[in-house]
Order: structure tokens, then sequence, then C-alpha cells
């Protein structure tokens, strides 16, 4: 990988339907909003694609499906890409894949069809969350998971979560296909309607792998998800401003994505330069 390439982050759920998609956009979605670089989100979920529902998009123009005669013939190439990954309206250095609208050629996708994807994804844009499905039965989740940069994976503090299906995943199947626990972080799903369970630190030690974060569900949350309005929760909403913040600033730290300076906003470097001219010049 060379200096251009931009960086990978694959986020994987334990279980079907814990929020997995959520939080990946969630991320992409603050990333972007803290950066002027070009941030990508991939819908790589072949069975259960999500994400143009909760954008309102029920019909999007381009999905995964209908690139992949490019990506058949290995002709695929950034200008094509970015044409295919959508902006968001509100935040356009945010490009959208969605995902897979033809459930039925979800087993037909290859790994060398996904790898070409993800190469070419590394050349179009500075960073790329992919959002791959609870299952390892699919090219998109193995190949991903193999190519990717940062693995991520999304379970709840409950114990048939995070034990029982994570623990078969990540440590029987995972290391099948050369990745080990201990390459893994993870991020827990709270839902507003619980209380109790595990802790972070139980979790990760249990599964072997290490903290990035946690994200809530909330009511307010659910109702936007439903109504096709997810993109302006993040935006608006109090809980949805901070929503997967900590772990998008911990990532685009690590990988080199430079934050925007806003103006108004005096950052901590800034301030102590300031307070020290000041006591210079008296």
């Amino acid at each position: 990988m060379s200096r251009q390439d931009g960086s990978l982050a694959a986020f994987v759920g334990t279980t079907p339907n814990i929020g997995t998609t959520a939080a990946s956009f969630a991320t992409a979605y603050r990333m972007a909003g803290a950066s002027s670089d070009s941030i990508a989100y991939f819908c790589l979920n072949l069975k259960s694609a999500k994400l143009h529902r909760f954008l309102g998009e029920d019909e999007p123009d381009v999905s995964l499906d209908k690139l992949r005669p490019e990506l058949i013939a290995q002709t695929l190439t950034p200008d094509k890409l970015r044409r295919a990954a959508s902006p968001i309206t509100k935040l356009p250095n945010l490009h959208v894949l969605f995902g897979n609208m033809v459930r039925d050629q979800a087993e037909f996708f290859s790994p060398e069809e996904v790898n070409h994807l993800l190469d070419v994804a590394r050349e179009t844009f500075a960073y790329v969350i992919l959002d791959v499905s609870a299952y390892w039965d699919n090219a998109a989740t193995v190949c991903a998971l193999r190519m990717a940069d940062v693995r991520i994976l999304v379970t709840t503090p409950a114990l048939s979560h995070f034990q029982e299906d994570g623990k078969r995943w990540i440590n029987q199947v995972s290391p099948l296909f050369g990745v080990t626990p201990d390459q893994y972080e993870t991020v827990i799903i709270h839902n507003s309607h619980g209380s109790g369970g595990y802790r972070m630190k139980e979790i990760c030690k249990e599964l072997g792998t290490t903290s990035l974060g946690q994200f809530k569900l909330g009511e307010s949350l659910f109702s936007q998800l439903d109504s096709g309005r997810y993109e302006e929760w993040l935006r608006s909403d109090a809980q949805g401003k901070q929503a997967m913040d900590e772990p998008a600033k911990q990532l685009m730290h690590r990988h080199g994505i430079h934050p925007v300076f806003k103006p108004g906003r005096t950052q901590p470097w800034h301030r102590k330069l300031m307070t020290h001219r000041r006591g210079s010049s008296s």
C-alpha cells in the first residue's frame, strides 16, 4: 500500500440486527463531518442491505449489484466508482455505495470481484468504512475482513451475543482466514431498554479483542430509522450529534485523516500559543 492509498475499516457484527449498520454509518458520518478528506461508506451486506431504507432511498439509482459487470471484468476505475457512490447532500465529502439489491445473486459474488472493488476503493477515497454482515458464508465478509486495515467487531452486552455468537465467529471461524481475535477492536451497542449486562472490559477479555467505543440506541433513533431520516438524526439530534464521535476521532488520528479547523472554535494548541505570546509581550 502506497502513501496515496486510502485506508479500509471493516465493521462486522457478532449477531444480525443489533445495530452494526447504524454504528458503521455513524462513524463514516462523523469522520466526514470533521474532515475535508473524501470518506466513503460501502454497504457490503449481500443479503440484508438496510442503509438505503435508513436514508430514505427506497430505490437507489446505483447499488453494488449494478457494478457487477465491471467487477467481473475487473474494469472498475476510480472515476466509475466515484460516480457510483452517492454523495450525501448535507455532507458532500461523504460518499455512499448502497448494498446489493438482488439478494438471490449474493452467493455469486466472487472473492476476485470483492478484492477488485476494495483495491479500487483504496485508490479513490481517503478512508472507506465497510459494513459487512454478521455471517461468514459470503465473499464480501471474508475479503473485507482480510483486506481491512482496521477490523471492528460490533456486539452487545448480552451473553448470547458476545460469548455465543462472538466466540463462534471470531475465535473459531475468523482465524481460518488469517484474522485472529487480537486484530479486532470492539464497539458495544447499548439498547435504551436494557440495563446492566457485561462491561466493555469483560467483553473484550472474553473475546480477546481491544476496546474502541460504545454506541447507544434510543427511541429517537428508532423512529428516524423507520422513517428514513437517519442522516437527519445524526446531524440534528442532541444524542445523534455524539454518536460514534470518539471512535471516529481515534480512527482519524491513527490513519492521518486531518480534522478541519472550524472558525469560532479555538483549538487547545492555539489557546496555549496565544497565552504564551501574551505573556511574552507583557
